[in-house]
């Protein structure tokens, strides 16, 4: 049977989740409903999209993914669907799919604005319950995508930082912090081993990894490789260069959070030009 998978900043205090359950239960009874997380910043659009990439296609195919983060509700911004990868993302066009298209091999969108599949008066200030559970709950029984709406060709994208090539290194920044205060770049984790941000080997692995003005971290291959409360670089789960502190919170001990600098210098006698 198809999933469902839920993602939003609801919280679980005030109903809102269940209200969507409740639809998506009426309109498709048995349905198998996932909560990935309703813990997601209130209106934290890019930490939606970063939450959404870590486990979509983890999902087996088929499995329809409703992502509700939205700022924007009431206005006229549009809600989509996406058919990617053999799945189904439903969602505000805002950003949060910005990282599944990038990656994904293909994908089409629609716009999601059919009233045969909405409720006959649906409120201006939840979307969740009375657009994105309906669509989730008629895709997960086999509705086709282009049943919900027109073409979509282009979608709102949120911008990630590109890395900056260092004469002998190479500078990204911190894009996302987790529940843990670990900080995660925007650089590939093939950089720690003197790589460079496009995946091809160096001839000198790094010697000295930096988060913000010069604060100097080890890299070690875990967590568990250093004394508790040491800093540490590692390559994360995500395949990224990451910041953490055993048993601590690299946000807390950088005094940093999105948009920090990390340098990684693959030499001893770098320069700090930039080309």
């Amino acid at each position: 049977m198809p999933r469902i998978t839920l993602l939003t900043d609801f919280g679980t205090r005030d109903g809102y989740v269940g209200a969507m359950k409740g639809v998506m239960a009426s309109l498709y009874p048995g349905v198998v409903i996932d909560d990935v997380s309703h813990e997601v910043e209130q209106g934290d659009v890019d930490q939606g999209a970063w939450t959404l990439r870590r486990y979509w296609r983890r999902y087996p195919p088929r499995t329809v993914h409703v992502v509700v983060v939205d700022p924007g509700v009431g206005t006229e911004r549009r809600g989509v669907c996406l058919e990617v990868d053999r799945r189904y993302i439903v969602a505000p066009d805002n950003g949060l799919v910005s990282h599944v298209v990038r990656e994904a091999e293909v994908w089409r969108a629609v716009e999601l604005s059919d009233r045969r599949y909405l409720p006959d008066r649906p409120s201006r200030t939840f979307d969740g319950r009375d657009l994105f559970a309906p669509a989730g709950a008629h895709l997960a029984q086999g509705l086709h995508p282009s049943r919900l709406g027109p073409a979509v060709e282009e979608l709102v994208l949120l911008e990630e930082p590109e890395p900056i090539t260092l004469d002998g290194g190479v500078e990204g920044e911190v894009v996302t912090v987790d529940r843990f205060g670990n900080l995660v770049t925007n650089l590939p984790a093939a950089v720690l081993e003197g790589g460079s941000p496009e995946g091809e080997g160096g001839e000198h692995p790094p010697v000295r990894v930096e988060v913000g003005e010069g604060r100097r971290v080890p890299v070690a291959p875990t967590y568990g490789a250093v004394e508790p409360g040491t800093p540490l670089a590692l390559q994360n789960s995500d395949g990224r260069l990451e910041i953490a502190v055993r048993d601590g919170s690299a946000r807390k001990w950088a005094g940093r959070g999105r948009g920090a600098r990390v340098r990684v210098w693959w030499n001893e006698g770098h320069s700090q030009a930039r080309k």
